[in-house]
C-alpha cells in the first residue's frame, strides 16, 4: 500500500509544472472552463441525436467514448488528456441521457423527430 501512495505521489510530482510561488496555476480555471463547454456543447447533440436518429444513438455516444478515452490515454499533454476525457465521459453519459430524452418526448416535453418509428 505505501509504495501505491509512493507511486502517485510521484507520479502526481513529476506531471505537474514547476512553478514557483509568485505563478498562478490556470490549468484548473482552464480545465473547468472546457468542461463547462463540452458540457454545453453535449446538451442539444443528445436533443438533436434523439430527435433525427432517435435512441439508436446511443452507439454514436458510446464509439466516440471508448475513441476519446483511448485518446486521452494516449495523449501526452496533462490538459489536453484531461479534456479528452472530460469529452469521453460526457459521450458515456449522454447514452443515458438519450434514453432519458426519449422518455422527455414521450411526456411531450420535446417534439417527435424523424428518428422515431410510428
Amino acid at each position: 500500500m505505501y509504495g501505491t501512495v509512493c507511486f502517485f505521489i510521484h507520479y502526481i510530482y513529476l506531471c505537474t509544472p514547476n512553478q514557483t510561488d509568485t505563478q498562478m496555476n490556470f490549468i484548473g480555471l482552464l480545465v473547468g472552463l472546457s468542461t463547462f463547454l463540452v458540457i454545453g456543447l453535449f446538451h442539444p447533440l443528445v436533443i438533436k441525436a434523439e430527435y433525427y436518429i432517435g435512441v439508436k444513438s446511443w452507439i454514436i455516444f458510446a464509439v466516440a467514448g471508448v475513441v476519446f478515452a483511448i485518446a486521452s490515454l494516449l495523449t501526452e499533454g496533462f490538459i489536453l488528456s484531461t479534456i479528452l476525457g472530460v469529452v469521453a465521459f460526457s459521450s458515456f453519459w449522454s447514452i443515458l441521457e438519450v434514453f432519458e430524452q426519449r422518455e422527455r418526448v414521450r411526456k411531450g416535453w420535446f417534439p417527435e423527430g424523424p428518428g422515431h418509428n410510428k
